[in-house]
């Protein structure tokens, strides 16, 4: 049996990769199907999913970006593989909905292998996920992460157009029917890969140094606010140092000051004492 906030999970991800991918699917056989158009109106779905959904599942939708976060160990293996399995499905659920709606169903698997679209495919989803790596790493908050990440997918996804569809997600990929091992699947899981790891390996110090980031952080912002960004709390832990600073210089005034008078009170004693004539 499922927990009730781990069905939450699995359902948001089913959710994301459904609306997602049912939005493509739309988009392309309007009459604005146009890369544009199809990659603008994504990235805007997107981002209303994530703000919807990420502080439930953590707004994946893509079995590709799935992958990309197992390799730097932001998501557990059964969790990794759960995620994929109800993002397919939900690309799938998605296809079996546009049918029903349109009556469309002579579509055939256009997910051919050509060098030329997997290389589209792993440079435009290095951008979408280098641009998801920054957001997660720096802790954005959860409507800067919306508009980092949808921002990346829409850039990605023009990028990517030049050479390919520009899906840069298997989910979506399986739901328009261009489903293919060299293109669709393994050009984006490629690119989550490389743009998630290369964030890792050039703008973050080390995985321990993180782990103890978050930890000072959750230690901050549990006394201040969760909502914080790790720079809000940056600028907060500073100015505690500085006030912390400037107490101490003011009890070490305090304790030349008392020291002071009583040394001066001790040589006014002195003084009585030598001469007798001293009132």
């Amino acid at each position: 049996m499922f927990r009730k906030n781990k069905l939450a999970m699995i359902v948001g991800e089913f959710t994301g990769a459904f609306v997602l991918t049912l939005a493509y699917l739309a988009l392309s056989h309007s009459q604005l199907a146009l890369n544009y158009f199809i990659e603008s109106a994504a990235a805007v779905a997107m981002g209303v999913l994530v703000v919807a959904l990420s502080g439930i599942s953590g707004a994946v939708f893509n079995p590709a970006v799935t992958i990309g976060l197992w390799t730097v160990r932001k998501l557990r293996t059964l969790q990794a593989l759960a995620y994929i399995a109800v993002q397919l499905l939900g690309g799938i659920v998605a296809w079996e909905l546009f049918v029903y709606f349109t009556k469309l169903n002579t579509v055939h698997n256009t997910g051919t292998y050509t060098a030329r679209a997997m290389v589209a495919e792993i440079v435009g989803t290095g951008i979408l996920t280098f641009a998801w790596a920054s957001a997660i790493y720096q802790r954005m908050n959860v409507y800067a992460k919306a508009v980092t990440i949808a921002g990346g997918l829409a850039v990605g996804g023009f990028v990517a157009s030049l050479g390919s569809a520009g899906l840069l997600n298997p989910s979506v990929a399986l739901g328009l029917r261009q489903w293919g091992w060299g293109t669709y699947v393994l050009g984006p899981v490629l690119g989550a890969v490389i743009g998630f790891n290369l964030y890792n390996l050039l703008f973050v110090e080390t995985e321990l140094a993180e782990v103890a980031g978050t930890k000072a952080e959750k230690a901050q912002t549990s006394k201040l606010n969760a909502t914080l960004t790790e720079s809000e709390v940056a600028n907060v832990a500073a100015a505690n140092a500085k006030s912390a600073t400037a107490k101490g210089r003011t009890a070490a005034t305090k304790r030349k000051t008392t020291a002071a008078k009583k040394t001066t009170a001790k040589r006014s004693t002195s003084s009585r004492r030598k001469n007798p004539n001293a009132a």
